[in-house]
């Protein structure tokens, strides 16, 4: 049972003009009909559209729906070894050798909303709740600074507890903490839809990327699995991003939780959507694009019993699909997903991941795996310098950097060069630069070895050699023992 004042504040949450003001002729941009009729009508696909479609996305075009709906029907295996090409190629011409590393912080698990499949859901009692508090938020920082991190995503209910003010208040705790040569440079928010009004609230602390799930695009899916609380509004969280980018939040994030719904239909939501943002928005989609699979969590049955389930073999085929519909936007594929499927689906256009995750509530700090403390459980438990290893084996660098934002490289200005396929050379000298703090500073041996050789390989890739001189010189001063250098 809620009590007054939680009820009163889910009240207040909802304002249904700054939902309307996007809607055509009261309708929303997701048309389920519509959308599996177009499944429908291109069933079968012939090889010589499918190759057209894949010439397009090579071309850094975005895809039509109709063109999308064609490559998610194809059932030759020829042809889907030729996407999974055309994805790394893109991946490689738009962002470069290069894997954005960052980590996950969940901050409060306290929640007003009823998410069948989620283990944060108001009314679990088997759920331990907890809100950090700002000695406490800190504390898992440090923690989290010492390993290497310079980027977070930070995680939060929706629960009056966990308001603006206090997600406000807990990204300047991130940024204002230190530890020797280490800090947090970029915090992105994974949080519930707010008002234009708190956006810009978070927009004036220095939030990064505002991230919010659709979970599942499908009407009758999102309201049976929503079945109470402020989430259970759909049209409320179809537009969440609408309205941060209303209010000067210029990179947001969207995604679907794949297992909910047909894998399909939950591909077609997300390019609709990407379709939409650039339609108001001149031309600015979402900056990442993630696609979570469903995983057990404490006390959820739910999640044994969903029959839309996503193989290992699918579950490439829709990331692959998804990189070649969008093809400039960042993909991020989570620890959900276990190490061999990271590595198998990495190459066919993944740009970011989280590494040496802890999704338990003061996780870091206690080194606690409590399953009780946590919203799912984790797919890939291993260190972040594991990861980076791994990775450096594979031939790509973990890149920390953050210099984009700061240099005010996000929005039109990222989409710009993104579509182009331009970003890899803004972004790779930095990334060197970040990797070679990290290697420095944090790396096993091991990981240093193979992470020397591949910034050698990267420095003599560099196109342009005034860069490539500007790097080297940077890299002197770095191993002097300056700090956050970047072009």
């Amino acid at each position: 049972m809620q009590n007054a004042s939680v009820k009163e504040w889910m009240d207040a949450v909802i304002k249904p003009e700054q939902v309307e003001k996007y809607m055509e002729n009261g309708k929303y941009f997701i048309d389920d009909n519509y959308i599996h009729e177009l499944l429908l009508q291109k069933k079968q696909p012939d090889k010589q559209e499918v190759r057209e479609i894949i010439a397009k996305s090579l071309e850094l075009n975005r895809l039509e729906p109709e063109e999308t709906a064609a490559l998610l029907n194809c059932t030759d295996e020829e042809l889907w070894q030729e996407m999974y090409e055309a994805g790394l190629k893109i991946k490689l011409n738009v962002y470069g050798r290069r894997i954005v590393t960052f980590a996950p912080l969940y901050v409060s698990n306290y929640c007003v909303n009823s998410c069948v499949y989620c283990g944060f859901r108001g009314g679990n009692d088997e759920s331990v709740r907890h809100r950090l508090n700002r000695d406490e938020l800190r504390d898992e920082i440090k923690a989290l600074v010492k390993k290497g991190h310079k980027r977070l995503i930070m995680v939060y209910g929706e629960h009056p507890d966990s308001d603006v003010h206090y997600i406000a208040d807990t990204l300047k705790v991130a940024y204002e903490t230190k530890v020797d040569n280490g800090e947090i440079r970029r915090s992105n928010i994974n949080a519930a839809p707010m008002s234009v009004e708190d956006l810009k609230i978070l927009k004036d602390v220095g939030i990064g990327t505002f991230q919010v799930f659709q979970e599942t695009y499908h009407h009758d899916t999102y309201k049976k699995l929503h079945p109470r609380g402020i989430k259970a509004d759909y049209g409320w969280r179809l537009y969440s991003l609408h309205r941060a980018m209303e209010a000067g939040v210029d990179d947001v994030g969207i995604g679907a939780l794949f297992g909910l719904y047909d894998w399909k239909f939950e591909v077609m939501g997300l390019l609709y959507h990407t379709i939409d943002l650039e339609k108001h928005f001149d031309g600015v989609g979402p900056h990442t694009i993630s696609f979570p699979r469903l995983e057990p969590a404490v006390n959820t049955p739910f999640v044994e019993k969903s029959s839309y389930k996503v193989d290992d073999d699918t579950f490439k085929k829709l990331v692959t699909v998804i990189r070649l519909s969008v093809p400039y936007t960042g993909m991020i594929i989570t620890a959900r997903e276990n190490a061999r499927v990271r590595r198998e689906v990495i190459p066919v256009g993944c740009t970011q991941l989280d590494a040496g995750s802890n999704i338990a509530i003061g996780g870091y700090n206690k080194e606690d795996p409590d399953h009780s403390r946590q919203q799912f459980i984790l797919g890939d438990n291993r260190s972040l310098d594991e990861t980076i290893r791994d990775l450096a084996r594979m031939g790509y660098i973990a890149s920390f950097c953050t210099a984009g934002y700061r240099c005010g490289r996000t929005g039109n200005y990222f989409m710009d060069i993104a579509k182009k396929g331009k970003v890899h050379n803004l972004c790779m000298p930095n990334a060197i630069l970040t990797f070679k703090e990290y290697l420095l500073d944090y790396a096993g041996n091991e990981t240093r070895e193979a992470g020397e050789q591949l910034i050698n390989q990267e420095i003599e890739a560099l196109p342009d050699n005034l860069v490539r001189q500007k790097v080297l010189g940077f890299l002197k001063r770095i191993e002097a023992g300056e700090r956050d250098l970047y072009l």
